[in-house]
């Protein structure tokens, strides 16, 4: 079972810039999960939430004015995809425009990186499993209330075989009917050990977590 940084090891660390990462794999984690976003100047920049700390949408600023309000560098995908190419990486990608914009940059690197793309929005990911040969996963916040349509919806396109969930609503059921058709399975929000080691039962293929301690890891 993977173990990847969730917007690498920011214990004491801005998340999702270059230094939370190379702390996470200071750690021994296996991989990253990040954020995309599509900045107003067009920039994939790594940030989680629709807002900055001021309450303006990221949407709306320019990379150099996200980064004047944080009063730091913000890194974009393909600071991060150079900076450490051995890395498994799982992007999540906020929006239908960043899926969009996010592609150029996901094809030049398919080849030598290890690359995993998530979203909430299925609809994005769904038209950009059809343009570009890579892994592409669902992620889920809720149990779908029929797993078996989603399965149906994606099966043409065995591009998209992941499903990312939260592990406050795994749903053993669901997972199996995933599994039966040849999906894998990632968990986030895993909090405590013991939750760990229910995913470590359930067989998932990788667990994303704040804490690398949990899965008994101290560094390298």
């Amino acid at each position: 079972m993977l173990l990847l940084s969730h917007r690498g090891h920011h214990a004491a660390i801005a998340e999702n810039t270059l230094a939370a990462f190379a702390a996470a794999l200071q750690f021994g984690v296996d991989g990253i999960e990040t954020d995309v976003r599509l900045s107003a100047d067009g920039e994939l920049v790594l940030w989680h939430d629709r807002l900055t700390p001021q309450g303006r949408s990221v949407a709306a600023l320019t990379r150099a004015e996200l980064e004047r309000e944080l009063e730091r560098p913000v890194p974009v995908l393909a600071d991060a995809l150079d900076a450490f190419p051995g890395t498994f990486w799982n992007i999540e990608i906020k929006t239908a425009a960043a899926a969009s914009a996010a592609l150029p940059v996901l094809r030049h690197y398919r080849s030598s990186r290890r690359l995993l793309a998530t979203s909430f929005r299925h609809d994005a990911i769904a038209r950009c499993a059809a343009d570009l040969d890579i892994a592409w996963g669902l992620l889920f916040a809720h149990v779908p209330a029929d797993p078996r349509r989603v399965i149906a919806d994606h099966a043409a396109n065995p591009r998209v075989r992941s499903a990312v969930w939260d592990y406050g609503i795994i749903d053993e059921p669901a997972l199996r009917a995933f599994a039966a058709a040849g999906w894998e399975h990632y968990v986030y929000g895993v909090m405590t050990a013991q939750e760990w080691r229910h995913c470590e039962s359930l067989n998932v293929a990788g667990v994303i977590v704040d804490d690398p301690a949990l899965a008994g890891r101290t560094g390298v």
